[in-house]
Parts: C-alpha cells; sequence; structure tokens
C-alpha cells in the first residue's frame, strides 16, 4: 500500500478482504463471520452526519433488503455456499455489487475517501479488539 499525505492510496478491494480476513483471524472471528451474520451486522447501518446522502440511504436499505431475500429462509450457510446453485451465486454477486456501488457513491457524495477511512477503522479496530494473548 502506498501512502501519501496521511492517507492510503490505492487500496484494492483485495487488500482490504485480506485485511479484514487477518482482523478476524487475529481474534478467533471467523466462525461468527458467516455470510448470514455479515449481512444482518450490515442491515443495522445507521448515520445522519450528511444530510445529502438521505435518499442515498433509503435506496442503500433497499439494495439490503434485496440482499436479505437471498439469504432468507435458508439458515446458516457454509463458507463459499457449496451447496449452492451457480445462478444463485451469480445473483448474490450483483446484489452484493449494488450493495457496494451504493456505499462507494455515498462516500463520495459524503467527501470520505472510503479505502482510506476502511483502513484507519481496522486499525482502531485492531486497538479496541485486541487478539488473544498466546
Amino acid at each position: 500500500m502506498e501512502k501519501k499525505e496521511g492517507k492510503v492510496m490505492d487500496v484494492s478491494l483485495k487488500e482490504l478482504s485480506r485485511k479484514l480476513e487477518e482482523f478476524a483471524k487475529e481474534r478467533d472471528w471467523e466462525p461468527y463471520h458467516s455470510p448470514r451474520n455479515l449481512l444482518l451486522a450490515m442491515v443495522l447501518f445507521s448515520d445522519d452526519r450528511c444530510n445529502r446522502r438521505l435518499t442515498a440511504i433509503n435506496i442503500m436499505v433497499g439494495e439490503v433488503g434485496e440482499l436479505s431475500e437471498i439469504f432468507m429462509w435458508r439458515g446458516e450457510v457454509a463458507r463459499g455456499l457449496p451447496n449452492w446453485k451457480e445462478s444463485d451465486k451469480e445473483h448474490l454477486g450483483e446484489e452484493l455489487s449494488d450493495v457496494l456501488l451504493y456505499l462507494i457513491r455515498l462516500s463520495d457524495i459524503c467527501g470520505i475517501d472510503l479505502a482510506d477511512a476502511a483502513v484507519k477503522k481496522i486499525g482502531k479496530n485492531a486497538i479496541k479488539y485486541p487478539p488473544k494473548a498466546p
């Protein structure tokens, strides 16, 4: 990762994914990071600091609802979704992309560098939730 003026530059989604995976592993949180639990955590999003994003939030809640429908009535699902049809996985990818695109758009509207904010948040969480001592 490249840094410029205290900001992380050119952070890829793969790098964010790697950092989040490492963070969860260090805390033994992976058993709790099922698709269902992560989705439910995302649905609880709320923040009123940017008035211009109200419409984007309403749309995003709708997108999270569409994402939730995919998991409705399935109970817990295994990592990698081994028992899902390819068409279901493709549909999931489309709905995840909708949420991601709205998050990126919302951050742009609010003047937030989402990649930089995510890396900083992982750092803050690392302090707040230190890994278990060996």
